[in-house]
């Protein structure tokens, strides 16, 4: 890694698009969780099975990998706010349907299984589109820490959001952690409304019948294979940390939904500062993914032999800084490889291959937790990304180059 550039961090936030961008996003990113809590919790209650838990996030995740290759084809040919705006209202919709479920007398699990697909739908088209909108709202220069900064809200609200939806929930039922949901989507709709389209940067993207950027003829498309790899790898082998972290908290420490909170309130703040500390850095490039991956095999390795809860709460934010450093290193190389007319396919790819990963990941660690330990699981993802980052080095190598971010 390069020494960090004094001042840099603040850079995106210099643009006033971007600042409006990230506050209604980190907004709308909490609400999700009073939404996320709350059915899960519902649906536990309602059915004590879980295997009805498991359908609710092949429902919720499912649409988005496979609507990925529609929602980048969209953000490369439609305007962005305007995706932005449907997606929005469409998520406020699908918010007060859900609302229609859960205030019933007897709850319909297929009914809020479908609302469900419906939310996965726009929550996929949305995330795209708004990867792709990071270079018209910062422009070129800035689009690295642009991009790192992206995964910093989801990071943001996964601390703080879990904790306030308990308390909501506990507090006042199920509706109204929907009904929060649905006015926190209100954020982006008045973000995407106040940012004037004069402040934005053209991406030249293909509304007019041009030629399209195909990216299997891009000179760097070994690097963006290689690139898509490594993601499917570490995300089966060593990001499944709902499942992992559940176990290790509950049945190896003998701790309580209070300490798992906890760990992942400080997991979370370990993510924030990774992605702070990619944002300051000079350049960054898939060869960053060396270092990168060592650092996250190291973290995945301590917490998984953590002798104790309390060295367990005490390693968390390393396993956060881990996962901060991959996911910001992983987003902006992606968008800085392409050219920006094809950011939005670029990063349809990056979400098929991150919530196509889900599913399987969180079968091969559960069954490797029913096999051996809670353990297992992340000693087998620190391998992963140890033989990750050798990979990666052997492949900057032998193409004799890095990649490299800018700004």
């Amino acid at each position: 890694m390069r020494r960090p550039a004094q001042g840099a961090a603040a850079g995106p936030f210099s643009s006033r698009s971007f600042r409006l961008y990230f506050t209604g996003q980190l907004v709308s990113n909490t609400g999700s969780w009073f939404q996320n809590l709350a059915i899960s919790l519902v649906v536990l209650q309602e059915t004590g099975s879980a295997t009805a838990l498991a359908l609710v996030t092949i429902a919720q995740f499912a649409p988005v990998f496979l609507f990925a290759p529609l929602a980048g084809w969209l953000a490369d040919t439609v305007p962005i706010r305007r995706i932005l705006m449907v997606t929005s209202g469409g998520s406020v919709a699908v918010a007060v349907g859900l609302i229609e479920v859960l205030g019933r007398p007897e709850i319909s699990v297929p009914w809020l299984l479908g609302w469900l697909v419906l939310a996965g739908s726009f929550q996929g088209v949305e995330r795209i589109a708004a990867q792709a909108f990071v270079y018209e709202m910062v422009g070129p220069d800035l689009l690295k820490a642009g991009a790192v900064m992206t995964s910093m809200y989801v990071s943001a609200a996964r601390s703080i959001g879990p904790g306030l939806a308990g308390l909501a929930f506990a507090a006042f039922g199920p509706v109204p952690c929907l009904g929060i949901n649905a006015v926190s989507y209100a954020a982006v709709v008045i973000a995407v409304l106040l940012i004037r389209p004069a402040d934005l940067h053209q991406r030249q993207v293909s509304r007019g019948g041009g030629e399209k950027i195909r990216l299997r003829r891009l000179p760097v498309f070994p690097l963006l294979a290689s690139l898509l790899l490594v993601n499917v790898v570490v995300m089966v082998s060593g990001m499944n940390m709902n499942v992992v972290i559940t176990a290790l908290v509950t049945e190896t420490h003998g701790g309580g939904a209070e300490h798992l909170g906890l760990a992942h309130a400080l997991n979370a703040v370990g993510a924030v500062a990774g992605g702070l500390f990619l944002a300051r850095l000079r350049s960054l490039s898939f060869a960053t993914l060396t270092p990168v991956c060592l650092i996250f095999a190291v973290a995945l390795a301590a917490n998984a032999l953590a002798p104790d809860l309390v060295w367990f709460m005490t390693l968390a934010p390393v396993l956060g800084l881990g996962i901060g450093l991959f996911q910001g290193t992983l987003t902006a190389s992606a968008q800085s490889l392409v050219p920006p007319a094809a950011i939005g396919r670029m990063m349809s790819l990056v979400t098929m291959g991150t919530f196509g990963s889900i599913p399987l990941g969180a079968l091969v660690s559960g069954a490797l937790i029913d096999v051996a330990s809670a353990r297992l699981p992340f000693l087998v993802g620190s391998l992963a990304c140890l033989v990750s980052s050798a990979a990666v080095l052997i492949i900057v190598r032998r193409l004799g180059c890095s990649g490299t971010a800018e700004g």
